[in-house]
């Protein structure tokens, strides 16, 4: 089968090779999908830039997400799901391989029923983006009647995020840097949106509250945590809740710590590949719900052949694209 892998760390250009590999067998309680679609997080980006191939592997073929259709199933998987469509989360990380390949073998839980019309390029999108937004939204509880803060909300995680939450009854503001962003962040139903670049956004939001003071909004859902620890910490309120995914900008951000103990606030790391078992059972069923209703979409910047993905690959680490960038191997 066509693959692409790494056998070292390294840039894209410098590390990825194109090929042929074995085709893959679905060993008990696995599905072997083909896969017609891949999805690119920043996670994959950073496992082949800098996390060191395991002791005794030889290649890494890379991707979590994917999308196609189940072609056999292993011993104790029922020979009904063969020919279903479906989307795929965590396929490197469940212990196999990854999705860049037209063949992966999974565990049947991590190859999820893709809802009829929702293409397979939109299924390769969702694993790391929308499990991770769905934790951020509803880690501590119902969001019904609560005011939700989510930085970044053109972002696939971020965008999720908005949806999330808007199907769950909170009110939800956001920031974004530019039009194009912006367009997004309407478009997955943002009740508020902050242009971080030209507008206060303590003083957005208190407007946009009515609040008596800037502590405007009960959760904050961060995808820079370090950079956006000031203004979280003035717009905050009692109580609240931080739930974070990313601090790349500042990796090791510095904590007022008597500030945060009297504001008794909550601070929630969230990563998708740790998550509980039940978080994640809970994750994927609402994901599949809001395909089916309609209100969960994904934005897709960019589409590449398999023997394009170093450049799919670099496009997605740019920063230039707005949007997922997905490689399509039909």
């Amino acid at each position: 089968m066509k693959a692409a892998w790494y056998t070292r760390n390294g840039s894209a250009r410098e590390v990825l090779q194109l090929g042929e590999l074995k085709k893959p067998v679905a060993a008990p309680g696995q599905v072997l999908v083909r896969v017609h679609a891949i999805g690119i997080n920043p996670s994959d980006s950073k496992a082949r830039a800098g996390t060191a191939l395991p002791a005794g592997v030889e290649r890494i073929v890379p991707h979590q997400d994917g999308a196609g259709v189940i072609e056999a199933v292993g011993d104790s998987v029922s020979t009904s799901r063969v020919g279903e469509r479906v989307w795929i989360f965590e396929a490197l990380h469940s212990g196999g391989t990854g999705c860049a390949a037209e063949y992966v073998a999974v565990p049947s839980a991590n190859a999820v029923p893709l809802p009829d019309g929702i293409p397979f390029e939109v299924g390769a999108c969702l694993g790391v983006p929308a499990l991770t937004a769905h934790r951020c939204v509803y880690a501590d509880g119902p969001v019904s009647g609560l005011k939700l803060l989510v930085t970044g909300g053109a972002g696939s995680v971020g965008a999720h995020a908005i949806q999330f939450a808007k199907s769950g009854g909170a009110s939800v503001f956001t920031t974004i840097s530019n039009d194009k962003q912006a367009a997004i962040a309407e478009a997955a139903g943002a009740d508020l949106i902050i242009d971080r670049t030209k507008e206060d956004q303590v003083a957005r939001l208190q407007e946009a509250t009515g609040a008596s003071s800037e502590r405007s909004v009960d959760r904050v859902i961060d995808v820079a945590f370090g950079v956006n620890l000031g203004t979280t910490m003035k717009v905050l309120k009692e109580n609240g809740v931080i739930a974070t995914y990313s601090s790349d900008a500042k990796p090791e951000p510095t904590l007022s710590f008597f500030p945060l103990l009297r504001l008794a606030a909550t601070i929630r790391f969230i990563f998708v590949y740790n998550m509980s078992a039940e978080a994640h059972r809970q994750a994927v069923e609402a994901t599949n719900i809001g395909l089916q209703e309609g209100w969960l979409q994904t934005t897709i910047a960019a589409r590449f052949p398999l023997d394009q993905i170093v450049e799919a690959h670099e496009l997605s680490e740019s920063g230039k694209s707005t949007g997922k960038v997905v490689i399509l191997l039909d």
